[in-house]
């Protein structure tokens, strides 16, 4: 039988998710269905867990890099999942009007939802980043780090020299515009070594939630962990030059010395 909303908030005060606070989720809903009710009642379900002093957020930007961004109609499920798509269409939710949004609800969803269009695109200002100023946790529902966004702040803040070229197109004067940007991007697989990294600090929770694992951290303690696990070794996260792709591409800045697109 599949878990209901009771089960699965049980589940998630039990993970540690505390009533009233900040709760930045990414989600696959393939691995951790079928609950009762669907994607809704999982929403419903982190939404009780919090409280109403409590503020969920979750990611709502766009992989259409050469679309014009529309907040009221700019589908997110094949990327992001069926959950934060199904999030930021219910009634009360906001979300942000630029193509690096998020979708939140809560007290501090002005502030959170709200954040300004910023270069690249999770940097200090950014919406993953009010998360982190607001003392938020990131909850990783069947999925790994390689899908926990915060990581990139935390490159950012650590100081890692690669970025790939990249572009997005943005509304100015009415008329579509494309930005040239560097992004600290990879394959972004080395995340998953974040997840060891925090429990041996013992500052991660790791349980079910629904069908499927999930991990609970603190903002602030991943970002802190990833800069000084990086403090070594800039460029930790990467594959070894030549065996991935997308790695090579973020080495090939590292080699010109500069980053690739600023």
């Amino acid at each position: 039988m599949p878990p209901t909303r009771r089960d699965l908030v049980a589940q998630l005060h039990s993970l540690g998710v505390l009533p009233g606070c900040v709760l930045i989720v990414h989600t696959s809903f393939r691995n951790t269905g079928p609950v009762e009710g669907g994607p809704e009642e999982l929403i419903d379900a982190l939404l009780e867990a919090i409280g109403p002093e409590g503020t969920l957020v979750m990611p709502s930007w766009t992989d259409e890099d050469d679309e014009v961004f529309d907040p009221d109609s700019n589908d997110v499920e094949d990327h992001l999942g069926i959950v934060a798509d199904t999030f930021w269409r219910r009634e009360g939710v906001e979300r942000g009007t630029h193509p690096f949004a998020v979708a939140a609800i809560g007290p501090l969803a002005d502030e959170i939802a709200g954040a300004p269009f910023v270069l690249p695109p999770h940097a200090p200002g950014s919406g993953v980043a009010r998360v982190n100023d607001n003392d938020g946790w990131v909850l990783l529902l069947g999925v790994d780090h390689d899908a926990d966004t915060t990581i990139h702040l935390a490159e950012l803040t650590a100081g890692v020299p690669y970025r790939q070229p990249n572009f997005i197109t943005v509304l100015e004067d009415g008329k579509p515009k494309r930005i040239d940007y560097g992004e600290n991007d990879s394959c972004c697989l080395g995340f998953n070594m974040v997840g060891d990294w925090l429990r041996a600090r013992g500052q991660q929770s790791d349980g079910r939630v629904g069908n499927g694992k999930a991990m609970l951290a603190r903002s602030r303690d991943i970002v802190a962990t990833v800069v000084e696990e990086l403090a070594d070794d800039l460029c930790r996260f990467l594959h070894p030059r030549g065996e991935c792709e997308e790695c090579d591409r973020s080495w090939a800045s590292v080699s010109m010395g500069v980053p690739a697109v600023e």
